[in-house]
């Protein structure tokens, strides 16, 4: 079976929630899957569903919630080129079916990894990998090279009324 790529990206919820929710299906068929997370170091609920499911989760983000570029420190940069090097092995490994980038569609934009490095990664994609890239603001190059792009659209969002995020639902 061939495998795509996939873009989840724009400034609505859901990105990684629609990663998980495919990682799900691919389990129930039998698809053995891993997923890289950037720019993630904070606890999320899905991880521990996620390791109870035999699903490998590396995380290349710290506890640092970078909100703008100047934001970014070195260990950020640190983590992400790990994470890069460490996503390379693992298509070159064609050990799975289905690899989940979350986030690293974002990662260009604040110069963790380039655009460059995304695109060399699909390239390593091997024929029957499907590749799901997530993350705000996805490289234009990226969506060109993508067999399926999805954009999430804010329409409306309870954050701008102070709402933070919550267990379970958010994180």
């Amino acid at each position: 079976m061939k495998g795509y790529v996939h873009v989840y990206t724009g400034n609505g919820k859901g990105k990684t929630t629609a990663s998980l929710g495919l990682a799900v299906r691919a389990l129930g068929n039998n698809m053995k899957v891993y997923m890289g997370q950037f720019m993630k170091g904070q606890k999320y609920g899905e991880l521990n569903v996620l390791e109870k499911l035999g699903v490998p989760v590396e995380r290349f983000g710290t506890e640092n919630c970078i909100i703008s570029p100047e934001h970014v420190q070195e260990v950020d940069r640190i983590k992400a080129k790990n994470g890069y090097l460490k996503v390379k092995e693992i298509l070159l490994s064609d050990e799975y079916d289905v690899v989940i980038l979350d986030e690293i569609c974002i990662c260009p934009y604040f110069n963790l990894i380039s655009t460059d490095e995304i695109l060399q990664l699909i390239d390593l994609k091997p024929e029957r990998t499907e590749l799901i890239l997530t993350g705000r603001y996805a490289p234009e190059r990226v969506i060109e090279r993508a067999d399926l792009v999805t954009e999430m659209l804010e329409v409306k969002h309870y954050y701008y009324n102070g709402i933070l995020a919550r267990n379970g639902i958010e994180r």
